[in-house]
């Protein structure tokens, strides 16, 4: 069971790159920085909760209690494994988890817009399919304060909670452009084909995935490094670029309408560039600015993720 779950969980990284918000990377090192900001007792207790989640969720599954690496580490690296959990279950291979567990709406909250001399302009009456992640954040917050929500309820909730915390980040997550092209919205740029597949076989890049992998793709891991050999020089050179110190009076914890917004309002200057163009890669000035907007984003997750669970847990 264990390694059919290993190995479809990969495939479904693999074949579905182009849907998440950030990359399996992005939303690991937004797990690894907050847990940096979590407290000991923060932490012992999250540990708790995701060890009493749903058996049929595998939301525990890969923490083994009885192999030899620290007890410190693999309750980190399930933390980790927590925050990539909403993404692991759109695996159709495991029909029951799917079926219960899996809700494609919850991972974006999307604005209309349209773009106008490079500026954002709103489109307030716009009728269109958009996400739920903002209500989402609001309702997981509440059952995780809850004193009545068992632990296993708390289990699920918080692994949505790390994961459309972090999703609303990516700031192609908060936002729908429309355009001729996209009368109906362009679904997040998933519809802004940057690269077409080569004959060899290599995955179509779109303007959504392109921001999913930023880090993955500018920071590759190497010589096939297990997650905290890979992550952890990563999170820590964003943490010290980036440092809780600059970014603490920037956190409106709790206001999750505002951190969907302040993604929004990055769209027209940072990713809807003049670089952007249909079926063609972008600049590596372009790719470079991504890069540094991904890892600010990703701190500030962190920062705001890890600081809200201190003050759930630590009353």
């Amino acid at each position: 069971m264990l390694s059919k779950f290993l190995i479809t969980s990969l495939a479904v990284f693999a074949f579905s790159i182009s849907t998440f918000g950030w990359d399996e990377v992005g939303h690991k090192l937004t797990a690894y920085i907050a847990w940096d900001q979590m407290t000991p007792d923060t932490r012992k207790t999250v540990t708790d909760i995701l060890l009493n989640a749903p058996e049929d969720s595998h939301l525990s599954v890969l923490y083994d209690l009885y192999n030899s690496r620290s007890k410190a580490a693999k309750e980190r690296e399930l933390f980790m494994f927590a925050s990539i959990w909403s993404d692991v279950i759109k695996n159709r291979q495991f029909e029951t988890r799917f079926k219960k567990y899996n809700q494609t709406t919850w991972h974006y909250s999307d604005i209309f817009w349209k773009q106008e001399n490079g500026k954002a302009e709103e489109l307030p009456d716009f009728v269109g399919e958009g996400g739920v992640a903002v209500p989402k954040l609001y309702e997981v917050e509440k059952t995780l304060n809850n004193k009545d929500a068992t632990k296993a309820e708390k289990a699920i909730a918080l692994a949505w909670f790390l994961h459309i915390g972090g999703d609303i980040h990516n700031p192609l997550h908060n936002a729908s452009r429309v355009t001729a092209t996209e009368p109906e919205g362009d679904q997040g740029g998933n519809l802004v084909t940057l690269r077409e597949q080569s004959p060899e076989g290599s995955f179509r890049v779109n303007l959504h995935g392109y921001w999913d992998s930023s880090i993955r793709n500018s920071t590759p891991r190497k010589n096939d490094a297990c997650d905290l050999d890979y992550l952890s020089p990563i999170a820590k050179d964003i943490e010290k670029r980036y440092p809780y110190t600059k970014m603490k009076d920037h956190l409106d914890l709790g206001d999750y309408k505002s951190w969907s917004r302040k993604g929004f309002d990055l769209l027209s200057g940072f990713v809807y560039t003049s670089e952007i163009i249909r079926n063609q890669m972008p600049s590596e000035k372009y790719r470079k600015r991504s890069f540094k907007t991904s890892e600010k984003q990703i701190a500030l997750a962190g920062y705001r993720l890890g600081s809200t669970l201190n003050n759930i847990f630590g009353k």
